[in-house]
């Protein structure tokens, strides 16, 4: 088999054509997992959020019962409206 330079450039081609399928399919795997860990990050923030929230909504009730009322009332409603909303995204405001 004689090897010449039209047999180097289609081999050379062909070479490219597979490196550059790898990093292709690489890459997409790259933003895949950091997307999947992204996700992971974001689920974790909300059930803090969640939980800072609930925490918050017990602290005000207590001090709204202690007698506190004007700004820690206010506070109150809007934190339980925020609650009641984004416990229920898919009801149209009205």
């Amino acid at each position: 088999m004689y090897i010449d330079a039209d047999t180097i450039i289609k081999a050379a081609s062909l070479l490219g054509a597979l490196g550059a399928l790898a990093a292709a399919v690489i890459a997409v795997y790259k933003v895949v997992d950091i997307n999947r860990k992204q996700t992971e990050i974001i689920n974790a923030m909300q059930e803090e959020q969640t939980l800072i929230c609930y925490g918050l909504r017990g602290a005000l009730q207590g001090l709204i019962e202690q007698g506190c009322n004007g700004p820690c009332k206010d506070a109150l409603d809007k934190l339980d409206k925020h609650l009641n909303k984004s416990a229920h995204p898919h009801v149209p405001e009205g």
